[in-house]
Formats: C-alpha cells, structure tokens, sequence
C-alpha cells in the first residue's frame, strides 16, 4: 500500500483537490427534469439524492485513509487502510460502493467475487456476501491444499508467486477480482492470468485505493478497472 511521496501526505489539506478522480464514482450528475416526473419522484429516490448519499460515503472512507511519509522505505507514502477497517461505518460504506459499481456494471452475470492474498481477503467475503456470492481465494504460494495453478508477479519491492486451487472454478464462470490497492498491477495481472488459466472471464478488477502514478491499471491490459479512491 505504497507509492510515491507527496510534499503534502494530507488529502484534505486546504486548496487540495479531492483524491479521486472525476467521474470514477458510481455514480454520475443527474439529468434535468423533465415533464411528468414529479410523480415518479414521490414514489422512488431521486438519481440526485442516490449521487448525493453515495459521495457522502465516500467521503466518509476518504477520511480514514492515513498517509505515512517514508514507510517503508524514505521517499515512499505509506497509505494506511487500517482505520477504514476500525470504523464499522466506513468499513460498510466502502463495500456498498464496491457492489453498487458492481450491480450497476455487471447485473447479476457475476459468479464469484475472487479475493487476493492478503487484504483482499478483507474485503472480498464482505463484497460477496453483499452480492450474494461465494468468494474464492488467491494465495501466496503453498498456502492452498490440493492441486493447484501458479503464476508469477512482480511486486514493489520484489516478487511472489500466487496460486489458485485447480478446482475453484468452473471453465465460462464469470469473476471480478477485488484487493485493497492497486499500485504496481502486477499482483491483479498475476489473479487474471491464473483465472485464464482455468478458463474463467474476469470480468473486472476492483480495488479501494489506485496509486496513479504508478499506472498499475495500464497492466491489466483489457480487463476492467475500477477503484473507490485515486491518490498520486
């Protein structure tokens, strides 16, 4: 959970511009009115209070997320996920927002939401559960009984091998794979390329923070991708 480091490690420092980016929210500006929609409006929420209640849960998680110069090495920017996790509000508001965008992308052609070693199993049983979906694990190598498929990944600082039992999945079964951070890509390109192995489609990839500069999502190659959060 790291990237580059910032003169200014505070999102909400004044004159900053908020840390996500324009446009990523699942949400978008409401139309105008039109004729005849008085009515409808009596009898279901408006587009503008959804946009409005979903950028107040956003804002909610932004304010957890804390920022560390210079861990774990100097010149790095930690982003901390812990408080998000602490704060039962924030923890929920967060997941809502990751099955919202999923409901809206996707419907219901999703199979399997797969969590990734190791924060992504934090937030992945809960997307699935709010989906009404199984979850499926990725791990570090030999950490999964069984037969088993590997692939190979280049992290920030080094590189690991991830795995998946062989009889996770079925071959057509549809996936989104979710982790707390995309920073490098080479963890989400390492789940894609095992998921292929089994024939699976992944459909998407998900995360709650997206460290730009790092430009991880350019790995992915023509998967989807989409993220809560954007920081430098």
């Amino acid at each position: 959970m790291v990237g580059p480091a910032h003169p200014n490690p505070d999102p909400f420092h004044a004159g900053a511009e908020p840390p996500w980016a324009p446009g990523s929210a699942p949400w978008g500006t409401p139309p105008p009115p039109r004729a005849g929609a008085e009515r409808t409006n009596r009898l279901l929420p408006s587009r503008r209070a959804d946009a409005e209640m979903a950028d107040s849960e956003l804002q909610l998680v932004a304010r957890r997320i804390r920022s560390f110069p210079d861990f774990p090495v100097p010149g790095v920017l930690f982003r901390d996920i812990s408080p998000v996790l602490k704060d039962p509000d924030s923890f929920r508001a967060s997941v809502s927002l990751l099955a919202n965008h999923l409901k809206k992308a996707h419907g219901g052609r999703i199979d399997y939401i797969a969590g990734l070693d190791s924060r992504g199993f934090l937030f992945g049983p809960s997307l699935a559960q709010e989906l009404g979906l199984g979850c499926i694990l990725i791990r570090k190598r030999g950490k999964l009984p069984g037969p088993t498929v590997c692939a190979s990944c280049a992290l920030e600082y080094g590189k690991a091998e991830l795995e998946i039992q062989r009889d996770a999945l079925e071959p057509g079964q549809k996936v989104v794979v979710v982790d707390d951070l995309l920073a490098t890509g080479g963890t989400m390109r390492a789940a894609c390329e095992l998921l292929g192995q089994l024939q699976a489609q992944v459909l998407e990839c998900v995360s709650l923070v997206e460290l730009t500069s790092l430009k991880g999502r350019e790995k992915l190659g023509t998967v989807p991708f989409f993220s809560l959060l954007q920081y430098e």
